[in-house]
Formats: C-alpha cells, structure tokens, sequence
C-alpha cells in the first residue's frame, strides 16, 4: 500500500509539472498570432502514454501535446516543443541509469536485471538484455569520447593518481584502473582521465601522461599518490615540473604492515602527530619522536617514514585549508570503495572494454556529487607561484626584493 502510494503521488506530481511546464510555454508565446489573430502557440490534447521507471518504481505518464505552429525562419522549419522534465525519448530518470553501471560493477549480469529490479520498481520496462547491452555500447563511445577530449582549455593545480584493481567481468586477470582526478583553478574536482593499464607499471602511467600532454594538459603544480605506483617514474619524465606528495592513507597502512599488531594503536597515534600537526616544525619533531620510539626494534617500519619525508610533507607548503584535500588520495579511494575490494569474479568472462565503460559511468556518477576543495580562490594562486609558509600565504617572501627597491 505505502508503494502504491509513493507511486500515485510520484505520477500527480509528474503530471502537474509537467501541465506547468507546458502552460508557462504557451503564455510566453500568447502575443504571437497568425493573420486571423490566432494563436500560433495553443494545447493540443496528451500524448500517448508510457511508462516511466523512476526511483519511486514504474509510473505512466500521459505528457500534454503542444501545436506550435511558428516556423524558424533560418530552418524553415516548425518548431517544437521539447519538455526538459520528460524529453521524448525517456523511458528511465537519470537516477535509474545511474544504479545500471553500479549494479554491472558489483557484478550483476545483464541478464539478471528484470529478476532482480523488476518486481522492485514494479515494472521490467527498459530492463531487458538487449537494452543493458545497448547501453553498455552506448556507455563505451562516451568513454572513448571522454579519452580523447581536448584537455587545453582546462587548468588541473593539483592531481590524484591512483591504480585501482578490480575483477570486473573478468576470469582471468584483474582489471587495473589507472585514474587521475585533477582540482580546477576554480577549485572544482574532475576527473581527468581513466585508461586500463593492465599493470602499475611506469609504462603505463608514461603512456596515460603522455596522452593527456599531447591533448593539451599542463603540468600540475601538486601530485598525489601511493608511494608505491609506477606514477612517480612517469610523472618525472612527463611533468618533471610537478611537485610530489604521498599519501598518508597508504603510507600508513604500510608502515603499520611493517609493525606487530600489539603495536598498531601506539603507531597510529604517533603517525597521526606528524601528519596532523599544526605546522611543519611540529611535524619533524613528531617524526623525530616516532624515530626514537621504533627505530632500535623496527627500523624497516621507520624507514618507511624517514626515506620518504620530504614527500610525505610537501602539503605543509600549500593553503592550510587544502591540507585535508592534499594528505590522501581519498577522492579517488571513496568513489572506489565498494568496488575495489571485490574478490569474487562475476559470471561471464566480458571485456575489458565494458569494465572500463562501467568504471567510467560509476565515476561520472560520482563526480556530480563532488564538493570543491575548500577556499577554492586558493587554488588560483598556488597556481601563480604564491608562496605559502606553513599553509599561510606569504605576501613577500624573504630574500625577494620590495618592488619600491626594484
């Protein structure tokens, strides 16, 4: 009773904008009369019904008919009207085609989405084989577009770079997902690129750089990544320019595999005095004080910190308030998290090219949802080279001339 409910109030509320929608069309054209001061622009009935699958299930919509009789004098053509609500070809709201990618990635076959959302929705309408299957090819020409897009227009200062294994579809071998996430000079996150590089490798890393140079891409002036990716090979060779920081999440996790388990609440803790201090003097004190507590029993756990420092707190020489953003490469981790841990392999051997798709479709989803980076005028300035001591910006940094001196 309380779907049936859900649904009827979904279809009135449907129903009435788009009646609204409609009726505000046809009152901004009322002026417009032909030689018999008739209108040009007037209701003309419903059109047939469909059925719609939303996130309330399966609705029928009867969508009001409009005659538009003006002519577009460049065209000569009629012109007509399209609803934004409910275009002509809709079967299913974005929020249904976005599940569809979702659903494929946790390894549901095309075969299984009229058992499995049919009797939830309340219909099986568009939830076919052959229309999974179609929007699966539909889905791999919007990836191939998206691969080969020109990236000159676009500025990315900073950039998270990832290898993400997942058994999508495959038997065999684990798909690797080498994704880049990038932060606009406005301070808005995008994804840059997504390739199947079939391994971590510096190779593969190389070639997507190399490919996103060529279309246009600057170097950024910040990158993030696990210590342990081919990425930093390849971004020394393509972007030398680039500064580096590695992720804590992974370093982390690292050092504590190096550690017994009796020890991990200890070592958190201090591990989180360095990365989370207030500057970067108290950062190297605190790394000073997690030398000496470890370093005469696990040296290898030390090291791991030590050999890597100057990376792990380059962030300390950007905005305070990006810090949060610059430590992890968690935009890239959280969008992945259910995705990434997957160990059983789903029926079918599929294509690489279809994980790709499904991967690409599940980021594009994703990504609408993304906040900006906190104090996004900041990014702006890294940019030009500002200088900033301790996350603060300083306006004339010491040693540089005054311009009255110059």
């Amino acid at each position: 009773m309380i779907d049936e409910l859900v649904r009827e109030g979904a279809r009135r509320m449907l129903a009435e904008a788009l009646k609204a929608e409609v009726d505000a069309y046809i009152a901004a054209f009322a002026d417009e009369r032909d030689e018999a001061g008739r209108r040009l622009v007037v209701r003309n009935g419903h059109h047939a019904p469909r059925e719609i699958l939303t996130a309330a299930g399966a609705i029928e919509v009867r969508a009001p008919r409009v005659n538009d009789k003006r002519v577009d004098e460049v065209t000569g053509e009629r012109k007509r009207f399209s609803s934004a609500i409910l275009p002509p070809w809709c079967r299913k709201t974005p929020k249904v085609t976005e599940v569809l990618p979702l659903l494929y990635l946790h390894g549901l076959s095309s075969g299984d989405f009229v058992p499995a959302l049919g009797q939830f929705l309340g219909s099986a309408a568009g939830l076919s084989a052959p229309v999974i299957t179609k929007l699966t090819e539909q889905w791999k020409a919007e990836q191939r577009a998206f691969a080969g897009r020109d990236l000159s227009g676009v500025d990315y200062v900073y950039l998270w770079a990832d290898g993400i294994h997942v058994n999508v579809r495959l038997e065999e071998q684990r798909l690797c997902l080498l994704v880049m996430i990038g932060v606009r000079a406005d301070g808005r996150k995008e994804l840059i690129a997504l390739a199947d590089g079939y391994r971590e490798s510096t190779e593969s890393w190389a070639d997507l750089l190399r490919d996103c140079a060529r279309r246009g891409m600057r170097a950024p002036v910040l990158a993030v990544g696990d210590g342990a990716l081919g990425f930093w090979g390849a971004l020394g060779e393509v972007f030398p320019q680039a500064r580096a920081q590695r992720c804590w999440f992974h370093k982390i996790a690292n050092v504590l595999g190096a550690l017994p388990k009796s020890a991990h609440p200890a070592a958190k803790k201090a591990l989180a005095e360095i990365w989370n201090a207030e500057d970067k003097d108290h950062a190297l004190k605190a790394v000073k004080a997690f030398q000496s507590a470890y370093s005469a029993k696990y040296g290898k756990a030390v090291a791991k910190v030590t050999d890597d420092l100057d990376e792990l707190l380059a962030f300390y020489e950007f905005p305070a308030e990006h810090w949060i953003h610059l430590r992890t490469t968690n935009p890239i981790e959280s969008t992945f998290a259910t995705v990434r841990h997957r160990t059983k392999v789903t029926k079918g051997p599929g294509s690489r090219a279809a994980g790709l798709a499904m991967a690409f479709k599940l980021i594009e989803s994703a990504q609408s949802r993304w906040r900006a980076v906190n104090a996004p005028h900041l990014v702006a300035l890294v940019r030009a080279g500002a200088t900033f001591v301790n996350g603060k910006l300083v306006e004339r940094p010491e040693g540089q001339p005054s311009s009255a001196a110059a």
